[in-house]
């Protein structure tokens, strides 16, 4: 049975206190069901943006999508997952990345490396958090202060759950073995850290090297796909063409034809949706903060089903 739908946005520009409020207030209004941050230089810094969202609302999950794992210390930073944790009354989700743009690393004096190097270090990352975070892997989530139990769907959650964004083989080897939700980035890193999306059929073959990877797990996982471009229009030839200089090579038909876009109507939207849950298994959802209002019908059409 597939699972039902779950829907985040990554909110991404910096904001003052009551705005980022108001935000994240919006988002919950909309019925998004995570609220999450990247981490990026020039956005906002992930783990205080989170606990500034959970006083601002009471039901989403909170996320980092994703922590570039090469930007942390894993002692450190299970010091801020523990901590943020239990602020946010136990509604944190974990996503690590290996990161993907060397400049960041230039501007923050961080050694780069190799891919391998970053696998590695990611690697180990995962591995001190589930360490240093208890024998269950990850802190318990704190009770709330009016004695409810946390979290918007079974109370109490035994650990936070660990997302890991992948595509490499390598990666998806290791979000098979280790994450809750396994996330798709429907694209390839280019060696100047910037994104090239994958083909549909191309996304078939990352899914199934990690269902094969993960054929022994006991729990299956939660499968996300990371949607760029969202647009509800008439005309979908239309609404893309502003696109296609920022994805070379690719013609009209073949950008409306990737997993990481959805154009067209509402109608159209829901129906890609299923069809691309249906095909690959992802019933979770992030769409990027410019993108929070355009998906809204889409979010009250199918959450939870």
């Amino acid at each position: 049975m597939a699972r039902p739908f779950r829907f985040g946005v990554s909110l991404l520009t910096p904001a003052s206190a009551a705005e980022w409020g108001a935000k994240c207030r919006r988002a919950e209004e909309l019925g998004y069901d995570v609220i999450t941050v990247a981490d990026h230089l020039g956005m906002p810094a992930p783990f205080p943006s989170l606990v500034a969202a959970a006083e601002a609302t009471e039901r989403p999950r909170l996320g980092t999508f994703v922590l570039n794992a090469g930007f942390w210390n894993p002692a450190l930073l299970a010091r801020e997952v523990a901590t943020t944790n239990a602020l946010t009354y136990g509604r944190l989700e974990l996503g690590l990345g290996t990161g993907y743009v060397p400049a960041e690393h230039e501007t923050a004096g961080l050694p780069w490396g190799t891919p391998g190097e970053r696998v590695d270090h990611l690697l180990r990352t995962v591995q001190e958090l589930e360490r240093l975070l208890g024998p269950d892997g990850f802190p318990h989530a704190s009770p709330r202060p009016d004695g409810q139990t946390p979290g918007p769907r079974t109370g109490r959650t035994p650990r936070v759950p660990l997302l890991i964004g992948a595509n490499g083989d390598r990666m998806l080897r290791i979000a098979a073995e280790h994450a809750d939700i396994a996330a798709f980035t429907g694209a390839r890193t280019r060696p100047n850290g910037t994104l090239e999306p994958i083909t549909a059929t191309e996304l078939d073959g990352r899914v199934a090297l990690y269902r094969e990877a993960a054929a022994e797990r006991e729990e299956p996982a939660e499968l996300n796909l990371l949607i760029q471009i969202v647009a509800v229009t008439d005309d979908r030839r239309a609404a893309i063409r502003p696109w296609l200089p920022r994805i070379p090579g690719l013609t009209e038909r073949q950008v409306l034809e990737l997993p990481i876009v959805l154009v067209g109507t509402v109608e159209q939207i829901v129906e890609q949706v299923r069809a691309q849950r249906e095909r690959y298994g992802f019933s979770y959802l992030t769409v990027l903060e410019p993108n929070l209002e355009a998906f809204a019908p889409v979010v009250r059409a199918l959450r939870g089903r």
